[in-house]
């Protein structure tokens, strides 16, 4: 298969498997999201899901959170990765959130990412799940899944980033990175799967017989 083959067939097979994937990190609104897309860092999905209640009980908007304490946030986030930077950034995205942008999270990359703590891959997801507008974040597993795949030379996700979205129309973008995180954490992990195991290895490469060493972001 020539690459834009393998995109095209990939596409169709994860729309198959994963034809409504939900949003696998537990939030209320633009700002919750925010938020838990940020403690994501580092760290699961599933342990991020176990401290955002109590964090959310302690302050679930921007305003509020601007007024809690650090340490307050530090206590509820403790058992996460980072934890120390990731509180001093959330109070800080608050405060900026309440000062600059009337306690609303803005509908706009270049603002996103100016927040502490916001780098391109977390204001992507917050643009494309939160506001809908087309976005593909790519992390370091849909960095790994993309070179197995064959749909980019991998050295770093800015490029796998642009060389995936040349390869899918804009209105895919949005479900397809949850599409592929889901077949990734379900059939293709880094342990589960070295390139010649998953349905979608075996049907891309049906002769590829040692694993496949992806090269790291």
């Amino acid at each position: 298969m020539r690459k834009q083959e393998r995109a095209d067939w990939i596409l169709q097979r994860l729309t198959e498997l994963y034809p409504a994937p939900p949003i696998p990190l537990d939030h209320r609104d633009p700002y919750t999201l925010l938020v838990a897309v940020l403690l994501s860092a580092q760290c699961t999905d599933k342990m991020v899901n176990t401290v955002t209640p109590a964090l959310w009980e302690l302050a679930d908007n921007p305003l509020d959170m601007s007024q809690r304490k650090e340490e307050e946030i530090l206590s509820v986030i403790r058992r996460l990765g980072l934890a120390p930077r990731k509180s001093k950034a959330i109070k800080g995205l608050s405060q900026i959130l309440v000062d600059e942008h009337q306690g609303q999270v803005p509908a706009d990359m270049e603002q996103l990412e100016r927040l502490p703590g916001v780098g391109h891959k977390t204001a992507s997801v917050v643009m494309a799940q939160a506001f809908g507008a087309p976005a593909f974040p790519v992390d370091t597993h849909i960095h790994r899944l993309a070179q197995r795949w064959g749909l980019t030379n991998g050295k770093n996700v800015k490029q796998t980033e642009a060389d995936l979205k040349a390869l899918f129309p804009a209105e895919t973008w949005n479900l397809l990175h949850l599409q592929i995180i889901y077949y990734g954490r379900e059939f293709c992990s880094a342990r589960g799967c070295d390139g010649t195991r998953c349905e979608i290895c075996r049907t891309l490469y049906p002769s590829r017989k040692k694993p496949f060493v992806a090269n790291k972001p």
